[in-house]
């Protein structure tokens, strides 16, 4: 979980240190996104094939997300806190 708390908020991964360096990739591949989804690259193709996930690029043979197509995704499905 803090891995994806700290993908959203943007920060640097450990060992990520750079000046200019992106604080997270702008495109995920599949595995990344499976990661983030926590599913397998199986159901992340299933859910490209039946046009289910935002942000899917593909070039030739490659699928690839827009980081923040998926996450901005992600946060429209979570559902709101009693506290909210």
């Amino acid at each position: 979980m803090r891995q994806l708390t700290a993908f959203r908020r943007g920060e640097a991964a450990a060992g990520d240190q750079g000046v200019g360096a992106p604080r997270h990739p702008l495109l995920l591949t599949v595995d990344e996104a499976a990661e983030l989804l926590r599913t397998t690259r199986k159901a992340v193709y299933a859910m490209v094939e039946r046009r289910q996930l935002p942000g899917v690029l593909r070039i030739r043979r490659r699928v690839l997300f827009r980081a923040a197509d998926l996450l901005n995704w992600l946060d429209q499905k979570c559902a709101p806190s009693s506290k909210e």
